[in-house]
């Protein structure tokens, strides 16, 4: 807008006389207040460090509620590599990671489903089939400001119950005349090893305004390449009070006490599994937009933008591990006090070795249009319209079209060790039946192979109608009211198609003839996760094959083909039997709301109040594919197949669903002096249920291995989260850029959604696990005073003839009915969250030194109860966070120092190989130490050097208790060099 109704207030008045000091804001509603107060006065704008610091101080004191903010430190230079790194600097915020970069936020302790993302105040759709918004692949480049506002707001949309983030980008009639800027980085990961140790990183930006400042236009473009490895170790689940043999007292430690009858009071749980893997990613990411502004008269601006982000993320994985099945494979093992295993030594089914490839490509857009029209004074108006779109794509590997893995390996062995008595990493060997831990490249055999390909696409359409009334007609403290109506149309939607296990599977039949041992490469796990203690060369195995991803696929293409294997063929077709699985959801929401402004004066403090009110009225609809199921086969010792009707009996299932909301908020803020501001705010937020929740109907797992025998059904009447919310906050502004603040907030959160499991059988599904010929089979193996591990039985029922032409055993009428355990989603109980927020952001006078300090401690009934194997609706993010930051900016250097920690957290409940009882994840203390210098060579030109992770820190995770490993990822630090010029 050109001119804008201005209501003098105390604060207003304090702005225009910092404005006439020649301090400078980044307020264009300041800056036309002073262009009509005095033209010829000339506005110096503080650049660097502490030029963003003072605009993102004025843009919290500013606000009417609870908002912090981060302002670009000059255009095109946002303080940090993505945006979700520079969001973790604000009070409350924490991040999660991907590929060694923050990625999603949590906010207070609400994790990024629960936040709300918008682009210039539009709703953005999440990344691919999910309502999170991948921040890691959005540039800071061409970003201004980040707002991030903690307390509802009526005129903004709905799904920020944590937090609602606005991202704004530059506008060029917001700041007139022609302005460049550009930079060019060289990276380096130093956890490369198979791509370039130098990678690019560029960007430009240009804006200008002509005709008398009438038309503006803005452009910006970036693109980085970053080539790094990540080490890791994982367990996909850990499996409660599994069965355990009888065995001599000398094979087994359990601490756990005794009750009267002899049995051991408590819960156990055995690792399903052990695995190490090394990958290699390459991963390049580009951002655009453009900006076209028309504004003929004062009064009107026309706005047309179109924003563009690909991110490509190749990876090429090398794996190793180990695969568990308990009961009679157990031969010894010793527990700890909370019944975890700490060492087993089991027989049965195999040891692999893996090869991966995979190629993911997230692509987002959106267009939008913003008309702004200041009638007369009285009356404004805005209508903003956009059409935005994110896409992710794993299947753009063109070579593949899919996520691939190849697994070969032996079931050649007498037993696997898991041991995690010492170290921060566990171990886990095999035994193999040559009599070493070593496998021979002669004995490595196909296990199988699989293809998968998972599209996901979000869209969000978008209608707002804004009107703001200025009241100038009553002698009454009401400053504006402001009312308006949108129309959301947000569609959600993805498929997956999975080619079955290809390539035998399970060593049934062997075809070790068609691998040399050429083929296999032998390594050494040398600086094998070496930021860990016992990784690197004391790690065990001490050892893994590597092999030729494109070789091995060759090799079994050209010799398991139809004639050999019939309808089990090896094929990387993800379409083999057509789609797996198929849903959709598409929400419907018309809103309305009134928002007002008081500003009186009472007992000589100055009070604003904001008040509004917000209706939602929300109708979803749910489409999923089902698939008729038909049998379950077990293949290979470690392997059972889902099995399909075939001849189009897939259907779509519909379901419809509906809700409506009220959300009021009232905002008060006091100044109570000059100094020192309070505020109070309540009101209700709102987030909308997960995606994979609201997706009707019902899926089984395609793989249903005993233990893992798995389904979901999803529920589209689900209601989304309510939450009523209190901030208490007090705020001192003693400086220029100083202040300290302390906040209390309160989150009373309804309709909390609880999965709930149900052991459940369907109808004409039976389980060949102890049916009368498993039995039968297990007598057998026991008569002759073998180990009925699940090898021998299933070898045993081969030799009885049970399997059929393919050496698959199918089962019969007679077997049991397969017991599955059914997740479904419900809304269950309320919950609370409180805590409290701490910032301290001092400047040093003119010396140059600054510095920033702020922490988030939070709490409340929202947490796992780790005793417990009963179903649980924790929430996930909660943790306690603190950041800090020190620099000096003076005289063309620059120099920031910063460190974002986060305490231990609950990931999310459920573990993708774990028990029924959905086993939650937690993620361990996390902390990062970054550095940037920047120095000027003269006005236009700097040069600058980053260091970021300098502490080499490492992730880590677990299950019930640290104990219960889950992961541990090691990427290392990262070094950019680089130059900017601008003008």
């Amino acid at each position: 807008m050109k001119s804008t109704k201005f209501i003098k207030t105390p604060l207003a008045a304090s702005v225009a006389m910092i404005l006439t000091a020649g301090l400078g804001t980044m307020s264009a509603y300041a800056q036309d207040e002073q262009e009509k107060a005095d033209n010829d006065i000339e506005v110096i704008e503080i650049k660097g460090i502490r030029g963003s610091m003072i605009r993102a101080m004025d843009m919290k004191r500013d606000a009417t509620g609870v908002v912090d903010a981060i302002s670009a430190e000059e255009m095109g230079k946002f303080p940090d590599t993505n945006l979700a790194e520079s969001l973790q600097r604000i009070t409350g915020v924490s991040v999660s990671r991907s590929n060694g970069e923050g990625s999603e936020i949590t906010v207070r302790g609400f994790g990024p489903e629960f936040n709300l993302v918008m682009l210039n105040g539009r709703q953005m759709p999440g990344t691919g089939y999910t309502r999170s918004y991948a921040l890691e692949n959005i540039a800071a480049d061409g970003v201004s400001a980040l707002e991030v506002a903690k307390s509802g707001q009526a005129d903004v949309p709905s799904g920020g119950l944590g937090a609602t983030v606005n991202i704004i980008t530059t506008r060029p009639l917001n700041s007139p005349g022609e302005k460049f800027s550009s930079s060019i980085k060289a990276i380096h990961d130093s956890s490369n090893e198979k791509g370039d140790d130098v990678t690019p990183e560029f960007s430009a930006m240009y804006s200008n305004t002509y005709a008398d400042d009438t038309f503006g236009f803005a452009a910006s473009f970036s693109h980085q390449e970053r080539d790094f490895q990540q080490q890791s170790a994982n367990i996909q689940g850990w499996q409660a009070n599994v069965d355990l043999p009888t065995l001599d007292e000398g094979d087994y430690i359990d601490p756990r006490a005794v009750d009267s009858e002899g049995n051991r009071v408590g819960n156990h749980f055995f690792p399903k599994d052990m695995n190490y893997s090394i990958a290699d990613v390459e991963r390049e990411r580009t951002n655009g937009q453009v900006t076209l502004q028309y504004s003929p008269i004062e009064s009107f601006t026309a706005t047309v933008d179109y924003t563009a982000s690909r991110a490509i993320t190749g990876v090429e994985t090398a794996g190793w591990g180990i695969w568990n099945e308990f009961g009679s494979n157990i031969n010894s093992y010793e527990l700890d006090e909370n019944g975890t295993a700490l060492y087993a030594d089991i027989s049965g089914n195999d040891g692999s070795f893996t090869a991966s490839r995979a190629t993911t490509e997230v692509k987002a857009r959106s267009i939008g249009l913003n008309l702004e029209w200041q009638i007369n004074d009285q009356w404004e108006v805005e209508f903003d319209y956009h059409d935005s779109k994110n896409e992710t794509d794993n299947g753009a590997d063109d070579g593949l079209g899919s996520d691939g893995q190849i697994i070969l390996g032996s079931d050649q062995l007498q037993s696997k060790v898991y041991d995690y008595r010492t170290g921060e990493v566990p171990h886990a060997y095999v035994n193999w039946n040559n009599g070493t831990t070593v496998l021979d490249p002669s004995e490595i055999d196909s296990n199988f192979s699989q293809f998968i390909y998972s599209p996901g696409e979000s869209n969000v359409e978008q209608a707002q109608l804004h009107a703001t009334w200025f009241n100038e007609s009553f002698e009454i403290p009401l400053v504006k009211v402001k009312f308006g109506a949108a129309n959301t149309k947000q569609t959600m939607g993805g498929f997956t198609a999975w080619s079955g296990l290809r390539g035998g599977p399970g060593f049934n039949p062997s075809f070790t003839e068609i691998f040399p041992d050429g083929m296999f490469t032998y390594n050494d796990t040398g600086d094998m996760l070496d930021q860990f203690a016992g990784g690197g060369s004391a790690l065990e195995p001490n050892y893994y094959y590597t092999y030729s991803f494109e070789e091995a696929l060759a090799r079994q293409l050209a010799y398991l083909n139809e004639d050999l294997l019939g309808d089990n063929q090896y094929s990387i077709d993800p379409f083999f039997d057509g789609i797996d699985s198929e849903s959709y959801v598409e929400e419907k929401t018309q809103s309305f709301y009134v928002n007002s402004l008081w500003e009186f004066e009472l007992s000589d403090y100055f009070v604003q109040i904001n008040a509004g009110l917000r209706y939602e009225e929300t109708d979803v609809t749910s489409t999923v594919r089902q698939r008729v199921e038909s049998q379950v086969n077990w293949v290979s010792a470690s392997e059972w197949i889902m099995q399909y009707e075939t001849g189009g009996t897939d259907n779509f299932y519909q379901e419809e669903g509906n809700y409506d909301i009220w959300l009021p908020n009232i905002d008060v803020k006091v100044e109570i002096t000059d100094e020192l501001v309070g505020r109070v705010s309540w009101g209700k937020t709102m987030a909308r249920a997960p995606l994979g929740n609201l997706a009707g109907g019902r899926s089984l797992t395609g793989s249903p291995k005993p233990g893992s025998r798995t389904g979901s059904q999803g529920n589209t009447n689900l209601l989304p989260f309510e939450s009523t919310n209190l901030d208490l906050s007090l705020e001192y502004y003693y400086g220029e850029g100083s202040y300290a603040s302390v906040g209390y907030f309160k989150k009373d959160v309804d309709n909390f959604i609880q999965t709930q499991i149900t052991e459940t059988t369907i109808e004409g599904l039976y389980d060949i696990l102890n049916g009368p010929r498993y039995l039968e089979a297990v007598a057998s193996v026991e008569a002759r005073g073998e180990q009925a591990t699940s090898d021998a039985v299933f070898n045993e029922m081969l030799a009885l003839g049970y399997g059929n032409a393919d050496g698959a055993i199918e089962p019969t009428s007679a077997d049991p009915l397969m017991v599955w355990n059914i997740s479904q989603p419900q809304n269950t109980d309320s919950k609370s969250v409180d805590g409290f927020e701490l910032a301290v952001q001092h400047l040093f006078g003119e010396s140059g030194f600054g510095l920033g300090v702020n922490a988030t401690f939070v709490d409340g009934d929202v947490e796992f109860d780790v005793a417990s194997l009963t179903q649980q609706a924790p929430l996930s993010g909660l943790s306690d966070s603190a950041n800090f930051q020190a620099f000096y900016d003076k005289d063309g250097l620059s120099v920031k120092v910063t460190y974002a920690w986060r305490d231990s957290y609950l990931i999310g409940v459920g573990q993708a190989q774990g028990s029924s009882d959905a086993p939650p994840q937690f993620g361990d203390t996390y902390g990062q130490w970054d550095l940037s210098v920047n120095y000027d060579i003269n006005e236009n030109m700097t040069v600058f050097f980053e260091g970021i992770n300098l502490n080499n820190e490492t992730e880590r995770g677990y299950g019930r208790y640290e104990e219960q490993f889950l992961f541990a990822r090691q990427y290392g630090p990262r070094y950019t060099i680089g130059a900017r010029y601008s003008f």
